[in-house]
């Protein structure tokens, strides 16, 4: 019942480098320009020199033309995970025949097992605080009891993730992985090889917890 760890928003290839050697799953790019964390196919491609076997390369998207994506999966060949994370239908996400997430913005009337059947292709639903006008990264949390207890699909938690609070959030809610961004930055964008550490090491605490 290892929960799996993805760091997202990653700008730098030191960060990359920090990321991969503390032992994360996976490693997110925000190819979204609006954001601060926002990166192109010419800086992924130097930022993604060196990633090593076993490490899941996501590239996400807010809203993308079809072009944006297939660029990015035609000159950036590590890529092996797409993550939506705007108004995407499922059909949108499906048509490039690679593995996606959908990211699902935790409003008030959301129902997250209705989300499921909807997007029955994807490989797991990401759920994450909604703040209207901002699709993620806002480093806010919110209510974990509003998750259900059980799902279809893979869940994978984000918002406002830290290395002090994600021990209780993986207590209360048991997702199948965790997604990071905020958290352990110093600026947006710029990771804190300590404070990743820090959150890695609060997810392994909890192994113990989720076999008992």
């Amino acid at each position: 019942m290892r929960t799996r760890v993805k760091v997202c928003g990653l700008t730098r290839v030191a960060d990359v480098q920090d990321a991969c050697d503390l032992g994360v799953d996976a490693i997110g790019l925000v190819f979204y320009s609006p954001s601060p964390r926002g990166v192109t196919i010419e800086q992924a491609r130097d930022i993604l020199q060196g990633v090593p076997p076993f490490i899941t390369v996501t590239a996400l998207f807010v809203n993308p033309e079809v072009s944006e994506v297939e660029a990015v999966l035609s000159q950036l060949p590590a890529v092996s995970l797409l993550q939506f994370h705007g108004d995407e239908t499922p059909a949108f996400c499906r048509q490039f025949r690679r593995a996606y997430i959908k990211a699902i913005p935790m409003r008030e009337e959301v129902d997250l097992a209705q989300q499921a059947q909807v997007y029955a292709d994807a490989l797991g639903l990401l759920v994450d605080t909604y703040k209207p006008g901002i699709p993620g990264g806002s480093g806010e949390s919110f209510d974990w009891h509003r998750l259900p207890q059980s799902l279809s699909k893979p869940l994978i938690l984000a918002g406002g993730l830290t290395p002090v609070n994600v021990a209780q959030a993986i207590q209360k809610v048991r997702p199948y992985a965790v997604d990071v961004s905020g958290g352990v930055e110093f600026a947006k964008g710029l990771k804190d090889k300590q404070s990743i550490a820090a959150f890695m090491e609060a997810v392994g605490s909890m192994s113990c917890y989720l076999e008992d």
